[in-house]
Parts: structure tokens; C-alpha cells; sequence
């Protein structure tokens, strides 16, 4: 049930009282960029309107309906006291919390106090300032009350959720936030909270496309108390456990894909789960203001050309790069000592915090999720912004010069002024070229905002950076777990790693879940960003000295003299010794491809030395569920070995194309080791040797019947774009490059595929 105190009767209030034209005398000397002017004119009009008496036909009218909510639930029900103003929540002007919210109000009385705190907080101080700038009228603008019966989100949880990325504008994910108690909490930024994606597209086929799950902090909840609500401490054993199952994740997500479709426009939504019924609502919906606003046609990237020394880190909010002179703010009774162009540093943000933000160079904040307050705010505004990074204002100092960089999919705070620049892509003048023009692909976090240049796909995304980023434990140790987890007493060693694994895996009983939903979610958020053009993922090609890096591999990695042609790739993934693990990737990919419905990810196979190999590799794969043919289920192989090359004709009776490593080519066809600075300058992928084999290859490839695909996705196109052209003479069916260097290469074969058809017409 749901009452509402229409805008119509805020306005008669305020009329019938006469102070109408009294908060217009307060607003005449008005001066928004002046802290302490604004502060005290609108303490003066929150004073005036909180003083005044609700006619008594309203406040009729109120009570009857509140008594019929008691009726409905129990004497002295509690309610959520929400304000909604005329021009909070428009398409185009959308700031979060201008007004004010009072949660477990109980009685008629308490009611009718918070309606009047309601209608004066439409003159709260941020609230002032943004109509100001915006240039709305201070008196053409209501306000509404919407009193909602509670969900007792204080005994489960709450979140905000949007139907779209907040960070990249790509528009085929949920973004879902969830923590604790009730949602002020993650609103105001009070908490780190837990973070998810959800795929529309295959969602709306019945699949459960999760593409992320990430554990926050959640230190606290809110919850009731005899007055309102309080903060209670959230413990350990319920801070490493996600606050909501896969099943409700996938449910808040096909809601949200409901609203949007209702408004026809991306949607910022807050759920909540009631502890008492374990049911799940929405409780409100008001349009995405950030994204829907830009120009689609145009792509900003900005590139950081150095790093400095590390200060902290958090998320990243936007993608962009600020920097200034540091100033650190613990409350807001100090703001007004803050300058225009200096970086904000605090412990978190509320509304009142605005008049200051929107004059910011960068803001970073130690708590808060990315549809916090403070994430919200600066997104509107442009502002590069990190927030939950901790203890951030202990870590900068006041006047200490600053680089906030958000490019990277992570939000990192630099020390010093670095050069940076921004490149600039139109994207309706990248033609469409015959030969694919795909993507090298590193790490997960930056695939929504690559996914936006214009592509055929990815040629090469890294097992490995995903096992680094998202996992950083050897995948036997985690198999072996509970073997190692008998020994740790013994062994000093064994126990530390026990320690690390049971920090980063806090929220998987099962450890080796938490190696294939990780890597799964990996390889997920990369297909998804692409979808439905090809992903090709190699799967994992660490070296075993890298391996040995990973937490828990010095358990199971031999020493090698010359770990970069030893074991490595396929003859890693039929050998008993590491057999087990590589089930693992076969799993995840499964996973990938079958449950959530990415099927558009192709498997490839790195450092495959033989035929033999190659079938041994296929079989171990059939081993573990993931069938070639199977759901249209192809797999590549590396052409990076001369072997390739030489029986690549063998190779394409096994494997369903091939992927041009050049890096490793090169180093193999000339016989030197690309890491030994005393022959690196000999390395060159244009040498005559390794393009005439890559010239074989293609040729061997598009002749066998049935015709095989050959791309290339070594570093070679993006670096050199004479190579590239060399490839298209060749008929490459694809080149994977770099994403800085994709709209540059992709206009250079346009031009050049112009001119083979006016030569050949």
C-alpha cells in the first residue's frame, strides 16, 4: 500500500502559510559559489517551512489513509518517508538524494513531523545550488511525498541496481549493488557493497548469464532502532558471504530488463529483500542521466603516458584522468575551505557535499560502492572520481599533488602531476573492411568501454591475465586444498598459503568453484562485451616460473633453464601432473558457453608442437564435457611454432582455424630468445623468413578442405602497419590489434582495399 502527499498540497502549505514570499527575500542576495551564503540562506528557509502548520485539510486527509495502513498491517506501522520533487528525477537533470528520506517512521504524529521535514528539504542547500545551475526556478518546482510500508531490508538486504553499465555506458548489462540492512547504506556510500553483472541479451533467452560476482566489504548494516535506525557492526562470517543467491541475482536482473522496457530508457532502480518474508521489491525507478545524455557517436579514451608512485587505490567511477592539488575534507562544516580545481579527498560523501564536487578536479572518497552518492554525483558531472579506497585520507596529505586515474577499469591515485592525453575516435566514420578487424583483449574490467570501437570481435583474450587479476592461486592448490589444509600445521609454508587462499576465495566453500566462476566470469564479461561477434580465448600459456608466482605454485612447478619453450600450453594439459587443473579451464569455458549462453567463445590452444599433441588435447577436452562440435563448439590452435607451418595441413584435420601468434614465431623461426637484450636487435616479425611462413600458413589453411580461418594476434599489426597490409595482400581473414590502434589500422585496409579493387576492376 502506498500513500502520496501530491506536489498540489506542498503547494497550498506553503501558499495558506504566506512564507512564499519570504523564501523569496531570503533567495534575492543568493550566491551558490559562496559556501556559507548558501548554507545560511537555506537554514533560513528550512527553519521557516519546518515551523509551519499543515492545513488541517490536509493533515485530515493524511491521517485517514495512514489509519488505513494500519488497518492493512498493525498499529503504528512503519513507513519509509520519501520526498520526490518536480525536477529531481527528469531524463535529462537527475541528482540523487537533493531531498531528504526518513526510514521506520511510526505513528500519526511522527508521520506529519517528517511530511514537513520532507517539504523544507526541498530547500536543502544542494538542492538550491543544482536548480541554480541548472537554471530551474526556485518557485516553479514541487514537492510530492511518497510514504511506503517498510521492507525489512534491516533483517537481509538492499541495493541499488541500474540496466545499464555505470561506468562504460554499455547497455547490455545489469549492474547490481547489494549490501546489508537498509539501502541508505549503499546510497550514501556508507559501505563497500557486493558487486554483480548480469548479460541481458542471453537472459532474456533463459540463460544465467552472470558475468561478475565481487565480495565487498560490508562492514555495516543499517538497521531499526527505538528512534529511526542505527549502525550495527556487520561480522566477519557474514561480510565473506555474498547478500543475495544467484537466483534472486537473476531475478532483480529480469526486472530490471521489465522497467527499462516499460520507460523505454536505461533505469537506476533500488530493490530490497525483506528479512521476514525472504521476498524481493523494488522500491524506486528514476531514469539513467549520464550515459543516455552522451553523444554515442563519438569515444574518449584517455591514455596515462606515465606512472608515478602509488598513493592508493579503489574503484574506478568513469574512465577519464584528473588531477590537482589535494584537499582533505573530513566534514562538511570545513567545505567552504575548499577551492575550485583541487582534488576532494574524504572518508564519503552525502548530498550536502554538492556545491563543492561540482567545482572538484577529481574526488576520491575511502568508503562507498559505485551507486553510492559520491559515484552518482561525479558521473553527472564528468568528474573522474575513486571511490572505497579505504584509507585514502590517511594515505594523502592536504596539498599534495595528484593524479587520479580511472582509464585503466580500476581507480588508482598517482603522486605528482603525470602527463596524460585523449584520444578521440568519431565512430561513424570507421569503415567496415573485408579483412576482420579484431581486438587483443587484457584484462576484464576495460572489455565494456573496448567493446564500444567498432570491431569484428576478439582475437585474443588471455586466460592468463584473468587467472592473475581475478583468482592468483595455482589451480592444484586449490584442488588439493583440503589435502593441504590437513598438513598446514607442519608446514609453516603450506599454511601461509592456506591463509591467502581462504582471504581471496572467503566466499566459496567449495575452492575449486572458486577458480571456474572466476575465470568463468572472466571470459564472460569479455564474450559479452562483444557479443555476438567471435571472442577467441587461449587458454592458459604461463610459463612455469610464472605459474610458480601464482600462490601455492611452488608446490607443484619444476625448475626449468629455458621455461619459455619448455612446458607450457598443450603438453601441459594432457599430463597427469597438471591433467586436473586444465579440467578446470575446460569447465569454466563450458560454463561460458552452455549455462550462460556466450557461445560466440571459441577456445584456442597455445604452443601445440605437434599433430599428436594437438589430438591428445582434444580428447583430454572431450574428457571434461567440452566437445568440439558440441553447441557448435569450435577450437583453434596457435600457429607460433615453424611446425605449424610445415604439416599445418595435419593440424587442420584437428583444430577449426588458426591464430598467428608473430611474437613467438619470430623468436622460434630465427632461433633467439625475444627476453635476451643482446639479441633483441635481430627480432623483427617483417623478416623475410617469418612472412614467408605466414604467408604458407594462409595459403595451406584456405586451401584444405574444409577451409580454415587464419588470423594473426601477435603485437606485430598493431606496431607496424605495413605488416598489417602485408597480411591483407596475404587474405588473412582476420588481424587482432591492440584497442588503441584499431581505428587507426582499420582506415589504413580500408584505404588499401580501395585500391586493390580499383587496380583489379
Amino acid at each position: 500500500m502506498f500513500l502520496a502527499v501530491t506536489a498540489y498540497a506542498y503547494k497550498y502549505t506553503i501558499e495558506k502559510a504566506g512564507i512564499d514570499v519570504k523564501i523569496k527575500e531570503i533567495l534575492s542576495d543568493l550566491d551558490t559559489h559562496d559556501v556559507r551564503n548558501l548554507a545560511e540562506r537555506g537554514e533560513k528557509i528550512r527553519t521557516l517551512i519546518k515551523n509551519v502548520q499543515i492545513p488541517e485539510e490536509v493533515t485530515n486527509e493524511i491521517r485517514k489513509y495512514y489509519r488505513e495502513m494500519e488497518q492493512r498491517y498493525n498499529q503504528n506501522v512503519d513507513v519509509a518517508v520519501r520526498s520526490s520533487a518536480t525536477a529531481e528525477d527528469l531524463p535529462d537533470a537527475s541528482f540523487a538524494g537533493q531531498q531528504e528520506t526518513y526510514l521506520n517512521v511510526c505513528g500519526e504524529e511522527a508521520l506529519l513531523e517528517r511530511i514537513r521535514e520532507c517539504f523544507a528539504s526541498l530547500f536543502t542547500n544542494r538542492a538550491i545550488s543544482y536548480r541554480q545551475d541548472k537554471g530551474f526556478d526556485h518557485f516553479s518546482v514541487y514537492l510530492s511525498v511518497g510514504i511506503q510500508k517498510m521492507v525489512r531490508s534491516d533483517l537481509a538486504s538492499s541495493g541499488v541496481m541500474f540496466s545499464i553499465d555505470t561506468e562504460s555506458g554499455f547497455k547490455d548489462a545489469v549492474y547490481v549493488t547489494g549490501a546489508y540492512g537498509l539501502g541508505e547504506n549503499v546510497v550514501q556510500g556508507a559501505v563497500n557493497p557486493d558487486q554483480f553483472y548480469v548479460f541481458k541479451p542471453t537472459l532474456k533467452q533463459g540463460f544465467r548469464p552472470i558475468l561478475e560476482r565481487k565480495l565487498g566489504s560490508k562492514a555495516q548494516r543499517m538497521i531499526y532502532s527505538e528512534t529511526g535506525v542505527a549502525q550495527q557492526q556487520v561480522s566477519k562470517e557474514d561480510a565473506s558471504r555474498f547478500v543475495i543467491s544467484d537466483d534472486e541475482l537473476i531475478m532483480l536482473a529480469k526486472w530490471a530488463v521489465i522497467i527499462e522496457e516499460h520507460y523505454g530508457k536505461a533505469m537506476d532502480i533500488e530493490w530490497a529483500k525483506d528479512g521476514n518474508t525472504g521476498d524481493l521489491y523494488i522500491v524506486q525507478a528514476r531514469p539513467e542521466t549520464v550515459h543516455s545524455q552522451k553523444d554515442i557517436a563519438t569515444l574518449e579514451t584517455y591514455v596515462l603516458e606515465q606512472k608515478g608512485a602509488l598513493l592508493a587505490e579503489g574503484e574506478a567511477v568513469g574512465s577519464r584522468i584528473g588531477q590537482g592539488i589535494v584537499n582533505v575534507i573530513e566534514s562538511t562544516e570545513n567545505i567552504h575551505q575548499f577551492k575550485k580545481g583541487q582534488v576532494l579527498v574524504t572518508d564519503m560523501t552525502d548530498p550536502d557535499w554538492e556545491p563543492i564536487m561540482k567545482i572538484a578536479s577529481a574526488i576520491v572518497t575511502n568508503r562507498g560502492g559505485r551507486t553510492c552518492h559520491a559515484a552518482i554525483i561525479s558521473r553527472e558531472l564528468g568528474i573522474p572520481c575513486v571511490i572505497g579506497a579505504g584509507d585514502a585520507t590517511q594515505r594523502i596529505s592536504t596539498g599534495q599533488e595528484v593524479t587520479i586515474d580511472c582509464s585503466e577499469g580500476a581507480g588508482f591515485i598517482y603522486e605528482g602531476l603525470l602527463p596524460f592525453h585523449v584520444d578521440v575516435v568519431e565512430l561513424d566514420t570507421i569503415p567496415k573492411t573485408r579483412t576482420k578487424v579484431m581486438m587483443n583483449i587484457g584484462v576484464p574490467e576495460k572489455a565494456f568501454q573496448q567493446g564500444q570501437l567498432p570491431n569484428d570481435g576478439v582475437g585474443l583474450a588471455r586466460e592468463e591475465f584473468i587467472i592473475n587479476s581475478n583468482i592468483g592461486i595455482h589451480p592444484l592448490a586449490l584442488l588439493e586444498y583440503e589435502k593441504l589444509n590437513q598438513i598446514k600445521n607442519d608446514n609453516q609454508k603450506i599454511a601461509d598459503v592456506i591463509q591467502k587462499i581462504d582471504e581471496r576465495s572467503a566466499a566459496y566453500d567449495n575452492k575449486t568453484e572458486f577458480f571456474i566462476e572466476n575465470l568463468a566470469c572472466g571470459i564472460a564479461k569479455i564474450a559479452a562485451a562483444f557479443y555476438p561477434n567471435e571472442v577467441i580465448v587461449r587458454m592458459s600459456d604461463f610459463k612455469t616460473n610464472e605459474y610458480a608466482n601464482l600462490i601455492g605454485g611452488f608446490l607443484y612447478e619444476p625448475e626449468e633453464h629455458n621455461p619459455m619453450i619448455g612446458w607450457r600450453g598443450a603438453s601441459r594439459y594432457y599430463d597427469a601432473k597438471y591433467k586436473p587443473a586444465y579440467g578446470l579451464e575446460c569447465v569454466a569455458i563450458k560454463k561460458v558457453r552452455d549455462e550462460m549462453g556466450l557461445t560466440n567463445v571459441i577456445p584456442m590452444i597455445p604452443f601445440c608442437r605437434t599433430p599428436e599433441e594437438g589430438r591428445k588435447v582434444i580428447q583430454t577436452m572431450n574428457e571434461f564435457g567440452l566437445r568440439q562440435g558440441e553447441n557448435d563448439l569450435q577450437v583453434y590452435v596457435m600457429c607460433e611454432i615453424p611446425s605449424n607451418v610445415i604439416v599445418a595441413d595435419q593440424f587442420a584435420d584437428i583444430f577449426d582455424g588458426f591464430s598467428i601468434g608473430s611474437n613467438d614465431l619470430t623468436q622460434l623461426t630465427l632461433g633467439l630468445d625475444r627476453d635476451s637484450d643482446l639479441v633483441a636487435h635481430i627480432f623483427d616479425e617483417r623478416n623475410d623468413a617469418v612472412k614467408r611462413l605466414i604467408s604458407q600458413v594462409i595459403k595451406t589453411a584456405h586451401e584444405h578442405i574444409p577451409r580454415r580461418k587464419v588470423g594473426i594476434c601477435g603485437q606485430a599489426p598493431s606496431d607496424f602497419p605495413e605488416f598489417a597490409e602485408y597480411l591483407v595482400e596475404q587474405g588473412i581473414d582476420s588481424i587482432s590489434l591492440n584497442p588503441d590502434t584499431v581505428a587507426k589500422t582499420r582506415l589504413n585496409i580500408a584505404d588499401k582495399e580501395k585500391q586493390w579493387a580499383v587496380q583489379h576492376a
